[in-house]
């Protein structure tokens, strides 16, 4: 049965009008492909990549395939191809970039060597230059994770936020815990794009590595230290480390969280579970956070964020709710008497995030994706960039005067 897919298109090399022209010309030839509506071309800023490039022409178009997601994404590579583009630099200058948005309804997660495909596109609801043409001919679009119509999502990029200019933590150094995937990597991306040199942590170089890239682009600078936080000693070296490498910390966020809800840890039992979030989630943050918390207090400022769970208190049902009720509210509890240790010269708050659509939300049963929408009056899951910002929030000169707190990121939901 024939789908409806969405794609975006864009070009800042040579005649860019010509080559969007092209690009849908050659999509109309291909079999199993219909092109049904096209947007207006709108000139827009480049986003990331080196500087000087020239600006961008972008449209989006409506199609109707046969073909399936992984399929589809090949026949946009093939135009591509077709076209001269040369994948040389991430975000570069390119010819022609076509981009598949949404597939249906459908959510597609493939990552193999010679196909990388996830839709919807994981930066869809960010990109305002994606949202506006695609807003243009299909409003009433939704977004299957986020359970978001597209006009919904522009809407929310009209809320305002610290401009992409706005570099309030520039100078500032920040460490943040667990910043490899998920929660962590978006508040390392969203404390870059505030101009702070950022410290990514994890276990993985290779992980490590492609965030410290990513946040080096708003930045400038970026280092990766590597630490194992289930050892006591570690969470001792690593702070060291960090201090030594940037000369002083000005904030730290303790991200770091083992995952029990997905891969083989979901079939631990509720011991082994327990065991592991008391050696990451508590033990590592407690060491962490004293250590640091200590330093910045004989320096004379900083700013030090844990990170809970929005239903620590009012509990949920479960061996699940049982185990981070018990070990995020840990958390809470700890970083409400650690501010008042650290007080007046370090500010320490706890974000305490709802329903956000990390690993385990991604691949959430119907059931949980309608119980997410019931318990949240707006009516979506969270994104890791909700909590990113009240992050960059909490870190900022704005925040100045908030300590001692647990912030929940959750859309509104009360239970």
């Amino acid at each position: 049965m024939p789908v409806t897919a969405y794609i975006a298109l864009g070009s800042n090399l040579g005649d860019r009008h010509a080559q969007l022209d092209r690009a849908l010309e050659l999509l109309r030839l291909k079999p199993g492909v219909s092109v049904i509506r096209v947007s207006s071309y709108r000139e827009t800023e480049p986003v990331g990549g080196p500087p000087d490039q020239g600006k961008y022409l972008n449209a989006v178009a409506e199609l109707r395939t046969d073909l399936q997601g992984a399929p589809l994404l090949q026949l946009l590579l093939e135009v591509e191809q077709q076209m001269g583009r040369v994948r040389a630099e991430r975000w570069g200058p390119r010819l022609i970039d076509l981009d598949l948005l949404l597939y249906g309804t459908e959510i597609i997660e493939i990552h193999e060597p010679d196909l990388d495909l996830s839709v919807p596109h994981p930066r869809l609801h960010e990109r305002r230059f994606v949202l506006e043409p695609l807003v243009e001919i299909a409003p009433l679009a939704v977004h299957p994770i986020l359970q978001s119509t597209v006009a919904d999502l522009l809407r929310r990029l009209e809320v305002p936020l610290p401009r992409p200019e706005s570099r309030e933590l520039a100078g500032r150094t920040a460490v943040v815990t667990g910043s490899t995937s998920g929660i962590g990597r978006a508040m390392a991306l969203e404390l870059a794009a505030a101009g702070a040199r950022v410290v990514v942590h994890g276990r993985s170089a290779e992980k490590a590595e492609a965030v410290a890239r990513d946040c080096r682009e708003p930045a400038g600078a970026a280092d990766v230290l590597l630490a194992d936080l289930r050892e006591e000693d570690a969470c001792n070296q690593f702070v060291q480390r960090a201090w030594e490498l940037t000369g002083g910390i000005d904030v730290w966020v303790n991200n770091a969280g083992a995952d029990t809800l997905t891969g083989e840890a979901a079939r631990w039992s509720f011991e082994r579970k327990l065991h592991e979030l008391w050696l990451v989630d508590v033990r590592a943050a407690v060491l962490l956070s004293r250590e640091v918390g200590r330093r910045m207090k004989d320096r004379g400022r900083g700013v030090l964020l844990t990170v809970g769970w929005d239903q620590a208190e009012t509990g949920m049902e479960g061996d699940s709710g049982q185990v981070f009720s018990l070990t995020k509210g840990a958390v809470a509890c700890f970083t409400r008497s650690l501010a008042l240790s650290l007080a007046p010269e370090v500010r320490v708050n706890c974000l305490a995030p709802g329903w956000i659509r990390t690993a385990w939300g991604e691949k959430a049963s119907q059931a949980w994706q309608d119980r997410v929408r019931r318990e949240t009056p707006l009516q979506r899951w969270g994104t890791p960039e909700d909590v990113a910002r009240t992050a960059r929030w909490l870190a900022s000169p704005a925040a100045a005067f908030i300590t001692g707190q647990t912030i929940y990121v959750n859309g509104g939901a009360v239970r």
